[in-house]
């Protein structure tokens, strides 16, 4: 299949092409659960009930599964939703070209049942983790994607929802992560702990002349190599929800992914994103010199994806 291409083509059918152990990396955040419509047919995210969403989900995921290489890993952006509500549908038949009016037109409740009560959190990222850890997957890491700026909530009898979770998952035990690519920078305190700070490494004790070596053998740190070096990154991680006049809003930012494709997949490799929506993934794989694949059902959303790789790098011109 053609590299640095958005197919559209649904997303299940476009995994069956690829070869076995042929991707370096996926990126990508497919449709939340009864959260919209996207307008298009074979689409995810209407089912009936959670099981069904999971069960569709796990089954492109085990296809992604397949065309790993056994390096290989997964960044899966997903949100929850609540039972017993119809807040947050847009009906995208209803629309024309934004998406900012929902229409609850024929839209269904969000399922109930099965110990689900209206209002509850439905509980799907961590439905769909442990799905997937069940098929194989090393689950190895719930990263906290904190919005600053969320979107506002009129709900008065809970906290106003300001994160999401990213979900690290690989295909085997050892598998490529560059953690050098991604370290933070040190905090000032950390400078102030080490500068002229001494460690001593005492000999073992009973060993011969383990007395007058008590004190001869250390090591002092230097603070300005400590400070240069970073520190491994943490598991939250701040970043800005980014605003579109595109048809398409329920877009990642491209500073959230950047440090999923600097750690998960080295230069020159592919980027599978099969939920590709408005090419964010693209974007940043081409900008990190990194190849992609990706699988988009809308045609609409691969034109608003194609105008940003040409607006971001030059290309489709």
């Amino acid at each position: 299949m053609e590299i640095n291409k958005i197919h559209n083509i649904d997303c299940l059918s476009g995994l069956k092409t690829l070869p076995d152990n042929s991707i370096d990396c996926c990126v990508t955040s497919p449709p939340y659960y009864l959260l919209r419509d996207y307008g298009v047919n074979r689409q995810i995210g209407l089912e009936e009930t959670p099981e069904v969403y999971i069960y569709k989900i796990v089954e492109v995921f085990t296809e992604v599964y397949r065309v790993l290489k056994p390096t290989g890993t997964l960044w899966l952006n997903i949100g929850d939703s609540y039972a017993g509500s119809v807040r947050g549908w847009c009906d995208n038949k209803h629309n024309s070209k934004k998406q900012s009016h929902a229409s609850y037109t024929n839209i269904p409740n969000a399922y109930t049942g099965n110990g689900i009560k209206p209002k509850d959190l439905i509980g799907i990222p961590w439905m769909l983790a442990f799905a997937l850890r069940e098929k194989g997957w090393y689950l190895r890491q719930d990263i906290i994607w904190h919005k600053p700026n969320p979107m506002p909530e009129s709900v008065r009898d809970r906290c106003t929802k300001s994160h999401e979770y990213i979900f690290l998952l690989s295909k085997s035990k050892s598998y490529y992560f560059d953690a050098n690519s991604i370290k933070e920078p040190q905090n000032d305190s950390t400078f102030k702990r080490f500068k002229n700070k001494t460690e001593f490494t005492p000999t073992k004790e009973g060993s011969k002349n383990s007395k007058n070596d008590y004190y001869k053998n250390f090591h002092k740190y230097d603070p300005n190599a400590i400070m240069e070096s970073g520190r491994n990154k943490r598991s939250v991680w701040s970043v800005l929800p980014e605003k579109s006049n595109e048809s398409h809003f329920a877009m990642f930012p491209q500073k959230l992914i950047v440090d999923c494709i600097k750690a998960g997949c080295p230069e020159n490799g592919i980027v599978l994103d099969p939920f590709m929506g408005s090419g964010t993934t693209a974007v940043v794989a081409r900008k990190l010199n990194r190849n992609y694949i990706g699988f988009e059902l809308n045609s609409e959303y691969i034109k608003i994806a194609n105008r940003k790789l040409n607006k971001e790098l030059g290309m489709f011109a």
